[in-house]
């Protein structure tokens, strides 16, 4: 279980949330604009969008996985970094920086190593003992 657990989470790190703040990292030379949260919800899994104004149309853009901000209510105004060539990819400005992935990303790995390390110890363990002759 617990060896299975521990791949699960390194998996969680370097699969998605890694890759999560390279993502929100390479926003930080984007356009900015202010935008209105348009559907709230888990920020932090990528399932919240934001209302924004560019090219003089409207885009409804998802904020990828890693963003903060899953307390604010629809209709909140927040700052938004989005590549020029493609509105779609925004980022709220506070999260560019891709720190609270990050933080996720040392957080899932460490604990993934954590519970590598009790399987293994439970394997040397179980390995050790006495076999009782039947």
């Amino acid at each position: 279980m617990s060896l299975a657990l521990g791949l699960l989470l390194g998996a969680l790190s370097l699969l998605v949330m890694l890759p999560a703040a390279q993502h929100l990292r390479s926003l930080q030379d984007g356009e900015r604009t202010q935008a209105t949260l348009h559907t709230a919800g888990s920020c932090m899994a990528g399932h919240c969008q934001v209302k924004f104004e560019a090219g003089g149309r409207t885009v409804i853009a998802d904020l990828p996985v890693g963003s903060g901000g899953g307390k604010q209510s629809v209709g909140a105004s927040l700052a938004v970094r989005y590549q020029a060539d493609d509105p779609q990819v925004a980022a709220r400005e506070e999260d560019v920086g891709g720190g609270g992935a990050a933080v996720l990303a040392a957080l899932s790995g460490g604990a993934a190593l954590l519970f590598l390390t009790v399987a293994a110890v439970a394997a040397i363990f179980l390995a050790r003992r006495p076999r009782s002759e039947a």
